[in-house]
């Protein structure tokens, strides 16, 4: 039955609209839940969460739909559930409130108790259960004990606000420097990696084990960054590979539909936990084809074309956005779709195939899921080969029969719920990596995919030149965050590396642009996460560290260190120089939590390299694969047909026969090349 006083039923985001039917008087975050609570004097119940999140749904299921629990909530509180997905500015600071109150780590469901006339945070926690269980008290005694401190304690409440406010402010205070930028922070992240490095099964953590893309990216990066320099950096290379090949092979990665989950339950990659997302799947098609540049491992190829083809198969619309996650649940049960019986498989195959399946993926092994089998492996095909006497082309071909047959068959099961909104900043992370995964593997489809998004982008969520967060059943609202900003602006810079178009680089212009003018910190440098004209809350935060995606500081000195090579307009390169002038000190203390700000420091340093090709398409296309072959992080080429005339800032680079390359390292350039030998000499001498 339908609760009347729920006020999420015109919402667009999936997660709200899953508790529109809850016995709790649900209210969106906006004006006038907040004024509700200041005129009724009551606390408000902040529940932060997402759609694809099973203990969300726990608590859901436990609490929520609970009518006697509703009604505690609802005599007590004002109480506003949050997508965290669609508001990352508010979980930011109530995770960071919750560390504080707490001393511990946060996650979601996130619970916060606010008080009503400044929305400042006083007590906080995660997931309650219903009962006292868990070592935790039952939510409903949380909520009298949080209702009796609200009503009788409210001078240690308001010293408390005090302290808290105060913690929340200097947490984005940083001061700019000017110290000689060096290459130390690098140095001290690749040892404080070593250290973190789980040398058994990869990873820099025991259970649960999540991928960190950004840190096994620096071990990538260094490892080149040392290379160049005539220095051999087997370690790092070897921490990137155990890892990634740990990943591809076990249960992490959906072995039969492609794909990667959310994290490992254990340390052996073996056991996820269900849910796919697709910032988690971006940053991972992005790292993998970098590293099978470098290794040329065909696992890694496999790696990249299964996750590719899965994004495009299930998880890009119509419209050509890429939706957000498929959910870790299938009708209550987490990762019910994924599993298996051996006697199940080996109904689906031929005795040929069963027999490679089995020793491939383990199935004469006791369940490693309850009474189930979640397919996990670890063996390489060519290993899996020499084992049975057979060709590993022929064991290829004979577990990609297998598979497409058990994809059909787990097609006509209950399938976990899609997350269709579309969020500008994951899809630009998509952009990005479905465009390298094209450019590098020379596969059309994957940079028409990239190119479609980046398109919906443009149609839809760019309004005035500004961006807006997320669009869903044909609505487009809030205004965005500096991480959709940043991911787009490197996305779009990607997408003109597979097919300059000067629409598309006139956009890049705009989007820096817009970036300096409404987030920069033009006192200390870097850019806050949220805009200048964007609705007041309890502080403005700047942060430069990772989390589950790469921080969007780091992101945006990047690409605006791309861009300034490319434009030649300096003030890119001022701003992000200051981006990493402003955190250098804490870059020099705690390296291995900003991973993805050093990859600035290095294009910095290195210094960026720029190469502009122009001729005809026959030609462009062959010098092209010279530069789209290798990984050379430094590098950005884009190639320019004759026929058309660049924009403004790239109109000097003219056509100079049937092909020319003109290069610039950093601010210098060198003589233009017009012969094919000697343009292969130069790019491997980059490598």
């Amino acid at each position: 039955m339908n609760n009347p006083d729920n006020n999420l039923q015109n919402e667009t985001s999936p997660y709200l609209l899953q508790h529109a039917d809850n016995p709790v008087n649900w209210y969106p975050w906006n004006n006038h839940s907040l004024e509700l609570a200041k005129s009724q004097n009551k606390p408000i119940l902040l529940s932060i969460g997402y759609s694809a999140c099973h203990w969300c749904h726990v608590m859901a299921h436990e609490s929520f739909e609970d009518t006697k629990t509703a009604r505690i909530m609802n005599q007590n509180f004002i109480n506003i559930k949050v997508d965290r997905e669609e508001r990352p500015d508010l979980d930011k600071i109530y995770q960071t409130a919750h560390s504080l109150l707490t001393s511990r780590a946060g996650g979601w469901p996130l619970t916060v108790f606010l008080s009503p006339q400044n929305q400042m945070p006083f007590f906080a926690g995660t997931y309650f259960p219903d009962k006292p269980r868990y070592n935790m008290p039952a939510f409903s005694e949380i909520m009298h004990m949080v209702t009796d401190a609200y009503k009788n304690k409210q001078d240690e409440i308001q010293k408390q606000d005090i302290s808290i406010q105060d913690i929340l402010k200097n947490s984005s205070t940083y001061a700019s420097t000017n110290v000689v930028l060096n290459s130390l922070p690098l140095d001290l992240a690749r040892k404080q990696l070593e250290s973190a490095f789980d040398t058994e099964t990869g990873g820099f953590s025991d259970a649960p084990k999540f991928p960190h893309p950004d840190m096994l990216e620096h071990c990538l990066r260094y490892y080149l960054f040392l290379k160049s320099q005539g220095k051999n950096d087997s370690k790092s290379l070897h921490m990137l590979a155990l890892s990634l090949d740990k990943m591809a092979l076990g249960g992490f990665q959906d072995q039969i539909g492609g794909g990667f989950f959310r994290y490992s339950t254990d340390e052996y990659w073996m056991v996820p936990h269900f849910e796919k997302m697709l910032y988690d799947n971006a940053q991972l098609l992005n790292l993998y084809t970098q590293a099978y540049l470098v290794t040329h491992n065909t696992l890694y190829k496999q790696t990249i074309e299964s996750t590719a083809d899965w994004i495009i198969r299930e998880i890009q619309t119509s419209e050509g956005g890429y939706c957000s996650a498929l959910d870790a649940d299938t009708e209550k049960v987490e990762g019910k779709t994924y599993l298996w019986t051996p006697q199940q498989i080996k109904d689906a195959l031929t005795d040929e195939e069963f027999n490679v399946f089995e020793k491939k993926y383990n199935l004469a092994e006791k369940p490693n899921l309850e009474d189930s089998w979640h397919l996990h492996s670890n063996i390489e095909d060519k290993t899996l080969a020499d084992a049975l006497n057979m060709e590993k082309t022929k064991v290829e071909l004979t577990l990609q029969s297998a598979r497409q047959k058990l994809l059909s068959i787990r097609n006509t099961r209950s399938q976990p719920g899609r997350d269709d909104k579309i969020l500008c900043a994951w899809n630009a992370l998509m952009v990005r990596g479905m465009a390298q995964a094209g450019r590098r593997l020379n596969n059309p489809s994957y940079i028409s995919s990239a190119f479609t998004s980046a398109e919906f982008i443009y149609n839809t969520l760019w309004k005035d030149k500004r961006l807006l967060v997320s669009y869903k059943d044909g609505k487009a609202h809030l205004n965005a965050y500096l991480d959709d900003y940043a991911y787009l602006l490197q996305g779009i810079l990607e997408l003109l590396q597979c097919q300059w178009s000067n629409k598309y680089y006139e956009w890049a212009i705009e989007i820096a642009d817009s970036l300096l003018t409404y987030f920069e910190d033009n006192e200390q440098g870097g850019f806050f996460f949220t805009s200048h004209d964007h609705e007041q809350l309890l502080y403005r935060s700047k942060t430069f560290s990772d989390d589950a995606m790469p921080n969007g500081n780091a992101v945006a000195a990047s690409a605006l260190i791309q861009l300034g090579l490319l434009s030649g307009n300096t003030k890119y390169l001022q701003a992000a120089e200051q981006t990493i002038r402003s955190c250098y000190s804490a870059l020099s203390e705690q390296a291995i939590s900003h991973c993805s700000l050093l990859h600035a420091l290095e294009l910095y340093l290195k210094p960026g390299l720029i190469i502009v090709l122009r001729g005809t398409e026959t030609g462009l296309k062959k010098w092209q694969q010279i530069t789209n072959r290798q990984f050379i992080p430094q590098l950005t080429c884009v190639a320019i047909n004759n026929d058309i005339a660049p924009s403004n800032s790239l109109n000097d680079k003219k056509p100079n026969g049937d092909i020319c390359a003109y290069i610039c390292e950093g601010t210098s350039c060198l003589p233009v090349i017009t012969h094919i030998g000697d343009f292969k000499n130069y790019i491997q001498g980059l490598s």
